[in-house]
C-alpha cells in the first residue's frame, strides 16, 4: 500500500479545549455540543466536515468513470447517541444530490461512492450510516 497523505491534528482541552494543525492552518476552538460557545466547534461537526467532502470526492469519481458531468452536493448529519451511561456511540445519514440524475440513479451512484470513500471504509461495520437520495 502507498501512502499518499498524513496530516497530525492536536487537541488539548478534550470538548473544551482546541485543535489544530502542526502549521497551523486549521485552529479551532472546541466545545461540547449544545454548549453554545460562539466560535468553537466539535467533534461531531468536525467529522460531518470530513466526511462529505470525501464522500463528495468519491461520488465525483463514480460519476466521472461513469461519464456523467453534474455538479453534486452531499450533506451529512452526524448525530451523537448515548446507549447507557458511558456508552456513546455516533451515526452518519449521508444525502446527496447530483444535478440532472434521477433519486434512483444518484441513488445508485450514492451506493457506488460509499463503496469507494475512505471515511464509509473505515466506518463500515463500526456505525450505522444511511444513504438517501435528494
Amino acid at each position: 500500500m502507498k501512502k499518499i497523505y498524513s496530516v497530525k491534528m492536536t487537541n488539548t482541552g478534550g470538548r473544551a479545549g482546541e485543535v489544530f494543525s502542526e502549521d497551523h492552518s486549521l485552529d479551532l476552538k472546541v466545545a461540547a455540543p449544545g454548549s453554545g460557545q460562539a466560535g468553537a466547534t466539535n467533534p461531531e461537526q468536525l467529522f460531518a466536515a470530513g466526511y462529505s467532502a470525501c464522500f463528495n470526492s468519491a461520488l465525483e469519481l463514480v460519476m466521472q468513470r461513469a461519464g456523467i458531468k453534474a455538479k453534486s452536493t452531499v450533506s451529512i448529519v452526524v448525530s451523537l447517541y448515548e446507549r447507557e451511561p458511558f456508552d456513546f456511540l455516533i451515526g452518519a445519514d449521508i444525502e446527496g444530490h447530483v444535478e440532472g440524475q434521477t433519486a434512483e440513479k444518484t441513488q445508485e451512484l450514492l451506493e457506488k461512492a460509499h463503496e469507494v470513500c475512505p471515511y464509509s471504509k473505515a466506518t463500515r461495520g463500526n456505525i450505522e450510516v444511511t444513504l438517501k437520495a435528494v
